[in-house]
């Protein structure tokens, strides 16, 4: 380990000669006013909502323009920081294929190109290969690209496919005849799914609103017709649309979901033109979601409990008066997923946090679980599209173990390790330790943490980078980053806080975690903060927190309750400005997360969610070294809402602690840049500010 400690570090990264410290942007105040249940919010800069106008690009450009001059000092270390991350990395690569239909599917990288290739060999891996897309060549002309829709016909002779440039998450679908390489006239704009039926030329397709961004409307299309009918509209604006194909082949299911309720329609793929027919009409507070295996339905639905059950149901009548248990509801057991194959079931479970797959075989209802060697992992089925087999495919890692696919025999239930993520530059796994310890809640409530350091001793007092989300019931898995070596290895213990409002134990989790329960999210992560200090994992000044999305509520709720308890805060894309975004139902999301986070046009949650809205709750107080990135074109949280919050904490602290905020210009979405040299660029820029900011510079 290489590291040097910087004396006082954390007021300015430019220079500790104030006389050349760069004096950062100012926003201007501009009244506005929202009155709502008799309560006034003063929004002085509701005028960077503006995107076109040239006073915000003028603002948002200063910022960046104030954030490089202060980060300059850093440029080496960020250099530094890109090699030796980059070469961990095995540029020119190839992905495990897997098969559909008559084909092998993989993606490929080469040295120096941003993108991947999208290939295919037909019959056997010996075969020549074919490149269904060149997203290298695509990007020609573009900062960004991206592609989210991949769907080829059953006879592998049509590819569907959708596509942004933008980072606005808007794509649009086109078709790629594999045989000739041309992209035919058909085309649809605003695509977020697709399916194809079995006859090869009859296309499914889910078109989202173009202001809030809503799944919600479902068409059915038949090639060089330029006809797009419309199967089915979702007129309730806390709704989604989706559409899928079942592993089987057999049924293409539309779906449409809150966050609290689901329904789902089939349509048989071999007869596309018939109408859609439900499999249980929509109760509200109930969930379920199905697959498909000869003569029958499997469901996996929370009608009888939280944390799900799953169920049998006739293909011919799968209404639920016919429902047949198979695995009933458990309290401390989440059933998370499941996928029917011919001959068994697959669950992916959750116990105690930790995900489980479970194997149950068709004919006989037994069932076995797949053991792992480490007590803290992650696990999840991964390609498999062939329903008439015996071999799993799953993907494994944990925080410590690089990702490591395998193909799984369910009846011998033996393992083949077919690839594990090659990791250069002579990592060695047993140089790092990972472990689960607890932190204990205001309330009693045990918070699970994850952490992975180098080194087999107990950390004492070293530095220390605390990720949390907790919100929309996801999980924060332990997933294995090469590029977090570099923390590692510089002495930083690595850590993520399981908070409320997260899935890791099962959907009370998640329940405890949102509406009026929300700061339950809050306060469970300053818990787990002060527990990580009590047991001289580290100390406050050598803390450091990060979060993004609302991952990015956390950080600017925490930083307003306890902004002595934190010595650099990283945040990207944050949603801190809640009263003024879901009061405001023509953005995207809005409506769909009153679920989530509350109504705010009923005023018990209007009050509840104000209280800790970090935009609204700042204070004239010490706050500490602060990072802030978001995009443009971020279509998830707008980039005027970090902007605000900057904008208005700048105006707000008390102190000459670094308060930095970059915004990406160019084309780039939610996740940031595209290309995968760009982010590692942007990995390594945020890295070297925490990094510096915990007194280490190279």
């Amino acid at each position: 380990m290489h590291r040097m400690v910087i004396a006082a570090l954390g007021f300015a990264l430019a220079s500790n000669a104030s006389a050349t410290t760069p004096k950062p942007p100012v926003a201007e105040k501009r009244p506005h006013v929202t009155v709502t249940h008799g309560d006034t919010l003063r929004d002085s800069y509701h005028w960077l909502r503006e995107k076109t106008s040239p006073d915000v690009v003028r603002y948002l450009e200063a910022e960046n323009a104030y954030c490089d001059a202060m980060m300059a000092a850093t440029l080496p270390f960020q250099d530094t920081l890109y090699k030796e991350m980059l070469a961990r990395i095995q540029e020119t690569d190839v992905e495990v294929p897997y098969r559909r239909g008559e084909y092998f599917y993989y993606s490929r990288t080469e040295e120096g190109k941003q993108y991947p290739y999208r290939c295919r060999k037909k019959g056997s891996l010996e075969a020549p290969e074919e490149v269904t897309l060149d997203l290298n060549a695509m990007a020609t002309g573009h900062v960004f690209l991206s592609v989210d829709e991949y769907r080829v016909s059953d006879d592998g002779n049509l590819l569907a496919f959708s596509t942004d440039t933008t980072g606005f998450r808007q794509y649009d679908l086109s078709i790629k005849d594999l045989r000739t390489g041309k992209i035919l006239a058909d085309h649809a704009p605003r695509i977020t799914y697709v399916a194809w039926a079995a006859d090869h030329r009859t296309l499914y397709y889910v078109q989202e609103d173009p202001e809030t961004k809503r799944s919600h409307r479902v068409y059915r299309y038949v090639l060089g017709s330029n006809q797009h009918e419309l199967l089915f509209e979702e007129k309730d604006e806390q709704y989604d649309l989706w559409v899928s194909r079942t592993r089987s082949g057999a049924f293409v299911v539309v779906g449409s979901a809150s966050s609290t309720t689901s329904e789902a329609w089939v349509i048989p793929a071999d007869r596309p033109m018939e109408a859609m027919r439900a499999i249980e009409p929509r109760r509200e507070g109930v969930e379920y979601y199905l697959d498909h295996a000869g003569d029958r339905f499997l469901l996996r639905t929370n009608d009888r409990g939280l944390n799900f059950r799953l169920v049998a149901a006739p293909v011919s009548s799968p209404g639920k008066e016919n429902w047949k248990e198979l695995v009933a509801h458990r309290g401390d057991v989440m059933l998370e997923d499941h996928d029917a194959f011919a001959t068994h079931t697959v669950l992916l479970e959750r116990e105690a946090g930790v995900p489980h797959i479970r194997v149950i075989d068709a004919k006989s209802g037994k069932s076995h679980r797949v053991e792992f060697p480490e007590p803290v992992y992650v696990v999840e089925p991964s390609d498999n599209y062939v329903f008439d087999t015996t071999t799993l495919r799953f993907a494994y890692e944990s925080l410590v173990t690089p990702e490591s696919v395998f193909d799984y025999d369910v009846t011998t239930r033996t393992r083949t390790l077919l690839k594990q993520m090659p990791v250069l530059g002579g990592f060695d796994a047993k140089q790092y330790r990972s472990e689960r310890i607890y932190a204990r809640a205001g309330d009693g409530t045990r918070i699970p943490i994850s952490l992975v350091y180098r080194g087999a001793e107990r950390p004492r007092n070293r530095p220390l980078l605390l990720l949390g989300y907790g919100s929309y019931g996801i999980s924060m898995e332990p997933y294995f980053q090469s590029n977090r070596v570099s923390l590692l290895d510089r002495g930083v213990v690595y850590a993520i806080a399981h908070i409320r409002g997260g899935g890791e134990l099962g959907k009370k989790w998640h329940d405890d975690g949102k509406l009026m329960h929300k700061k339950n999210t809050f306060t469970d992560y300053i818990a787990c903060c002060e527990h990580l200090i009590a047991e001289g994992y580290t100390s406050k000044d050598k803390l450091a927190i990060t979060g993004r999305s609302a991952g990015g509520l956390l950080m600017g709720a925490v930083v307003n309750m306890r902004p002595d308890l934190f010595k650099v805060v990283l945040t990207a894309v944050p949603f801190v400005d809640v009263m003024n975004t879901m009061l405001d139902s023509t953005l995207p999301l809005t409506t769909q997360e009153y679920l989530e986070w509350g109504d705010p046009n009923d005023k018990a949650s209007y009050d509840y969610m104000k209280s800790y809205s970090p935009y609204d709750n700042l204070a004239r107080t010490s706050y500490p070294v602060i990072l802030v990135r978001t995009s443009l074109n971020d279509s998830q949280v707008m980039y005027w809402e970090p902007a605000k919050w900057v904008a208005k904490l700048r105006a707000t602290q008390s102190d000459d602690h670094a308060l930095l905020f970059k915004t990406r210009m160019d084309p780039g979405g939610h996740g940031g840049a595209s290309g995968r040299y760009d982010r590692l660029r942007d990995v390594a820029f945020e890295y070297a500010f925490v990094l510096w900011n915990l007194g280490i510079q190279e």
